[in-house]
């Protein structure tokens, strides 16, 4: 056990006089607590989103893990191609719902690797920098929100009234907004399901488009559903 220790310290050179057992376990901690705050701040930031994976729940552990293995192979190259077999195995399949969900696990990996590599001072620049940038982003949420007049219509046809109707419903949905475009068509026996996506439908041209159509292209049932892009 020694010898190992002696080898991590002299990977890091004057940076730490000697790491031993409770040096390395002080850079778990701070990868743990760490990993903690960024789960914090994924859940204060992102928390009240209805579709993401909860994948912070995750962050304390992929921390320490990563951690760990970065202690261990930064001092031996064999040992470090033996993970990277073994480690080859193994795929990651929880799903990343929302965006933001990658960019959280870059920072758990980023102050994981500052904490293998003992520089904790990094770690806490990476952390406030998270903060200033999240906050920073709140400040300026509609440069990051959907366009309110975007959104999607829904339309349902029986299979006969949609090849009858179907020149004239595309004709209305392409003229009722800036710019669209077919979303999905789908056929179940005798019915059509229609989604056109749309970009810049004033809310107050809903009623008027969701008349015409009823009246010229005669669905069964219409849908307007505009993207409220909030956090």
């Amino acid at each position: 056990m020694g010898d190992w220790f002696n080898e991590l310290e002299s990977v890091w050179g004057a940076r730490a006089e000697s790491i031993g057992a409770g040096g390395f376990f002080v850079l778990l901690a701070a990868s743990a607590i760490a990993a903690f705050a960024v789960a914090n701040l994924y859940a204060r930031f992102y928390g009240s989103r209805a579709t993401g994976s909860e994948i912070h729940r995750a962050f304390p552990l992929l921390g320490v893990a990563i951690t760990a293995i970065f202690v261990c192979i930064q001092f031996s190259l064999p040992l470090s191609l033996g993970l990277l077999g073994a480690l080859s195995i193994v795929r990651f399949r929880t799903p990343i719902k929302e965006p933001e969900e990658i960019g959280f696990l870059m920072v758990v990996v980023a102050t994981s690797l500052a904490s293998a590599t003992g520089r904790l001072v990094f770690l806490a620049l990476v952390l406030v920098a998270a903060v200033a940038i999240l906050l920073l982003q709140e400040l300026l949420q509609p440069v990051f929100r959907r366009r309110g007049e975007s959104g999607l219509v829904v339309a349902s046809f029986a299979r006969s009234v949609y090849d009858e109707t179907n020149g004239e419903l595309y004709t209305l949905l392409s003229g009722a907004a800036r710019s669209g475009a077919l979303e999905s068509l789908s056929v179940q026996e005798d019915r059509v399901t229609v989604t056109w996506r749309f970009h810049g439908l004033a809310a107050g041209a809903a009623a008027e488009l969701e008349r015409r159509l009823t009246e010229r292209a005669r669905p069964e049932s219409v849908a307007i559903v505009y993207a409220t892009g909030g956090t």
